[in-house]
């Protein structure tokens, strides 16, 4: 698959993150929005990072359930 389809579907499936890919060669995600203190806490961050576009899915998959664990205590 090419770079721009990955880059597309990625950002398709996160829309609250920009994505884009650096001259180097990673694939990084950041949040449209400043984290609270309650989600800093429970590991949320700003700027992710991997070495490929399905590293970088497993990532932002993660941080999704980080989000979602914080929504299901309150």
């Amino acid at each position: 698959m090419s770079f721009d389809r990955h880059l597309a579907e990625i950002a398709r499936e996160f829309p609250d993150w920009t994505i884009w890919r650096s001259d180097a060669g990673r694939w990084w995600a950041t949040r449209h929005h400043l984290l609270t203190e309650r989600e800093r806490d429970a590991g949320c961050a700003m700027t992710i990072d991997a070495d490929d576009p399905e590293g970088l899915r497993e990532r932002l998959l993660e941080q999704q359930e980080r989000i979602t664990s914080i929504d299901r205590e309150t």
